[in-house]
Order: C-alpha cells, then sequence, then structure tokens
C-alpha cells in the first residue's frame, strides 16, 4: 500500500485532473442525454472517480475535500442502487 501511495503522491496533480475528468464526463452525459442517459454507467464512474479524488484528498491531508469526496462516494453508491432497481423511489 505505501508503494502505491507513494506512485499518487508522485503524479497527485494528474490522479486528480483524471478524477475531475471523469466526473465531469459523467454528468455532462447525463446533462446532454438527459432521460436517455446510461445512468448505470454514469454512477459507476461517479463512484471511482469519487473513490480516486477521496483517496488524493487523504494524501493530501485536506479534510474538507476528504468529506465531500466522501459523501460523493454515498451519494454514488444509492445512484448505481437506483439504476440498478435495487432501491424503490
Amino acid at each position: 500500500m505505501k508503494k502505491l501511495n507513494d506512485i499518487i503522491r508522485s503524479r497527485i496533480t494528474t490522479f486528480e485532473l483524471i478524477g475531475v475528468g471523469m466526473r465531469i464526463f459523467s454528468f455532462s452525459l447525463v446533462g446532454w442525454l438527459g432521460s436517455r442517459s446510461p445512468f448505470m454507467f454514469v454512477w459507476v464512474i461517479n463512484i471511482v472517480d469519487a473513490v480516486l479524488l477521496t483517496w488524493c484528498s487523504t494524501l493530501k491531508r485536506d479534510r474538507p475535500y476528504i468529506i465531500l469526496n466522501a459523501f460523493w462516494i454515498i451519494v454514488a453508491i444509492v445512484g448505481v442502487m437506483r439504476a440498478g432497481g435495487w432501491l424503490e423511489r
């Protein structure tokens, strides 16, 4: 785990930009396609980017962004459950 953290720390800006780009892409799909959006895909991408950004903010010890992105992990899990039909409205 230390080696992986060292790799991420050495390229943290790149990893953060990847995470932000993923989030922009996934929510842009919803904006462009509306109800025709591939919601499961959008929410899975959102979980991945939220985990990545939470990890980066944890390594940076940036508490506000740890909280924000951890919240997005929870939101994305609920989104996956709704998109998969496992959670009733």
